[in-house]
């Protein structure tokens, strides 16, 4: 199914913004494109069906721009959110995959030699806003190859029967569950787990995630600040006014790594791809004087002419070499070299891609260079300097630190609200609510509304599925124009514990992937920004990584091995007991906004839950400085009744949706500040 454009919710939200976006196409990706040579291929956020988990990891290694919506089948095939160009989606399939159907398919049974032996690890009913839903987690001595069917009572004799899926990551088994939670007529209270090999196992059904719940709001308690989403320079007024209104409690901290800038050179694709084209690139940026040049192929109107090239101002000017009867003979290599050996041009050019450029090039009316930016002339284009708000009434160090950074990846337009609602919680109700002065009295908390500001700006205004940053490490054969989509480098995959150098798999090494690791660790400002934080602020002792979507709360290991699947360092059992104490406590706080509650199969280690993603800032924080470091995607699967189906809701929903989320994941994120408050050092 094609995700919907997200324009729509624009629209709705009465965005007081000059916004011109480069859309997730609403069309079938898979028809052919008819974008101009300097254009990008439209993409689209799509929902794709892999035949299996390999086939996932096939994936990810070539760079696909997955989502963390990641759901297994009942039939043992993975349904994965990703955002895919047409020529992608038709590379994509020689891995089996294909555009996912409306309906999944139903579960195939397979065989198992013998009665297997099987165990429930989990079985929990959460209550949403939706009614009540059952999750089951159960393993089998057969692994993978079982086929295990859920039967479950309720109160007043309901009943119900789901089946349930193999989990497999890297090739190991890792147990069964649900797809997704399924619903229930009444609160679940006995599940029994049978195998088709004969084995059976049953339990007695929690509540989830049955943690301590907030505490009651006193009136007057003020909530509710976020009324549109948010380009970076807003943010970053927003964090600044709080600091004017509130400055015995806050600072404002200027992070010491500039970003790229919103800027790029200016470019020009001359001629037809790809023999008898040239690709012109000014050396200053489009924004300092590159997208006033402009280049023009002129054939001299006479026999036996040279190649020449002139430049008269802005204007370069080739003058085309004939032959005998004056017609052109000048090849693309061969302008591409002239332009490059004349001086003061201001450009360098390339033959299109890897062609050698042996096409012969025809006039060609003069051409203007851009930078291809549309965002507004006050949208500075200069490096931008990433800012912090720290809040708390005593600064000094010796309260336990709170890290909520948001928007690593640009996309995310929910990330930022939602740190930014915090924010404004914890300042307006100090004076008036004692739990909220006793959080700020006991912790000290450090708020980055957007990290990766640069293609923050890029997403908003040109083309809104950008993940990554804006800075270009490709060489000049995968730098022409059309390309600009796909330049940048994954801020969170650019951190240097678990990361691709050091052989963990879940980041790409190609400069045009999704998930590009940058050509070093820590190549990147916005990454260095994050842990200077942590370096310098050593009381920092929990940090929350805001991300969109999909309705996950993560911690470490993040990342493994692809070869024996194997990951970081596990959390001790105390430390894992405390990462899920404190989860089931936060994830209480969000459900109390609106009834939506975390999965429990969502809830846990990354390389439980997710995927395996090296290089991400929350196993830096947590192997090199000590910090629990959590991850939230913001975004739960909405309830359909109508369909009685799971729904994603994309990285922009319509702004009542988006709205929604940054209310109880602000929520959340004030309840981690309780949990700081009571830490203990073990």
């Amino acid at each position: 199914m094609i995700q919907e454009e997200p324009m729509r919710g624009l629209r709705a939200s009465a965005v007081v913004l000059m916004i011109v976006l480069t859309t997730f196409a609403a069309a079938n990706p898979s028809a052919p494109s008819v974008a101009a040579p300097s254009d990008p291929e439209p993409a689209s956020l799509v929902t794709l069906s892999l035949p299996d988990r390999a086939a996932m990891d096939r994936l990810t290694a070539a760079g696909a721009d997955l989502t963390e919506r990641v759901r297994p089948q009942p039939d043992g095939s993975i349904q994965v959110d990703a955002v895919v160009t047409p020529s992608q989606l038709a590379a994509y399939q020689s891995f089996g995959v294909s555009l996912a159907p409306e309906t999944p398919p139903p579960p195939v049974a397979k065989s198992a030699t013998g009665k297997d032996q099987l165990v429930i690890e989990r079985a929990v009913w959460f209550k949403s806003r939706d009614g009540y839903f059952l999750s089951v987690e159960a393993s089998s001595s057969a692994g993978e190859a079982a086929t295990l069917t859920v039967t479950w009572k309720g109160k007043g004799g309901s009943t119900g029967q789901a089946p349930m899926v193999a989990y497999v990551d890297a090739g190991a088994y890792l147990g069964h569950q649900f797809s997704t939670p399924v619903p229930a007529a009444s609160r679940p209270e006995w599940v029994t787990v049978t195998s088709a090999a004969g084995g059976a196992a049953e339990a007695k059904v929690k509540a989830w995630p049955d943690g301590e719940g907030p505490g009651k709001a006193v009136p007057g308690y003020q909530k509710d600040f976020i009324t549109q989403y948010m380009p970076p320079a807003q943010l970053n007024e927003r964090i600044k006014a709080l600091h004017q209104r509130f400055p015995k409690l806050t600072e404002l901290i200027t992070l010491p790594y500039p970003t790229n800038g919103y800027r790029r050179h200016a470019q020009a694709l001359i001629g037809t791809p790809p023999a008898a084209a040239v690709v012109v690139t000014s050396d200053a940026y489009g924004s300092e004087g590159g997208n006033d040049l402009a280049v023009e192929l002129v054939g001299p109107g006479a026999p036996g002419k040279a190649l020449q090239v002139t430049v008269n101002g802005k204007l370069i000017t080739v003058s085309l070499a004939t032959d005998g009867s004056g017609a052109p003979i000048s090849t693309a290599a061969q302008v591409a070299a002239a332009i490059n050996a004349t001086a003061g041009t201001g450009v360098k050019a390339t033959t299109y891609r890897t062609d050698p450029g042996s096409g012969v090039m025809a006039p060609a009316p003069r051409t203007q260079l851009s930078d291809f930016l549309h965002a507004p002339a006050s949208v500075p284009r200069a490096p931008a300097r990433v800012l912090a708000l720290r809040i708390g009434a005593h600064r000094d160090g010796t309260r336990t630190g709170v890290l909520a950074y948001a928007q690593e990846h640009a996309r995310e337009w929910v990330a930022p609200l939602v740190v930014v609602e915090a924010a404004e919680r914890l300042l307006r109700n100090y004076a008036l609510d004692a739990a909220t002065r006793r959080l700020l009295e006991r912790t000290d908390v450090f708020i980055v509304p957007t990290v990766n500001p640069d293609g923050a700006n890029y997403s908003f205004y040109d083309f809104n599925a950008q993940r990554k940053n804006m800075t270009n490490h490709c060489p000049p054969q995968q730098s022409d124009p059309a390309l600009r989509n796909a330049w940048g480098v994954d801020v969170n995959r650019n951190y240097a514990t678990g990361s691709l150098s050091d052989g963990y798999f879940g980041a790409s090494a190609n400069c045009q992937s999704g998930t590009y690791a940058g050509p070093a660790e820590h190549s990147e400002p916005e990454s260095r920004n994050v842990m200077w934080l942590a370096q310098k602020y050593r009381n920092i002792r929990f940090a929350m990584n805001v991300h969109s979507y999909g309705g996950y709360f993560m911690w470490p290991p993040g990342a493994y091995k692809l070869a024996g699947r194997v990951t970081l360092p596990r959390p001790t059992s105390q430390q894992e007991a405390y990462f899920l104490r404190s989860a089931r406590t936060i994830e209480e706080a969000i459900a109390a906004e609106r009834g939506t509650v975390t999965w429990p199969q969502q809830t846990g280690p990354v390389t439980d839950v997710l995927y395996s993603a090296a290089g991400n800032s929350a196993d830096e924080l947590w192997y090199d400085y000590g910090v629990y470091g959590w991850d939230f995607e913001v975004g739960a699967d909405l309830w359909n009744p109508a369909t009685r189906a799971w729904e994603g809701v994309g990285f922009q929903p319509p702004f009542a949706e988006g709205h929604a989320e940054a209310m109880e994941f602000a929520a959340g994120l004030i309840s981690l500040a309780g949990v700081a408050a009571d830490f203990r050092e073990p």
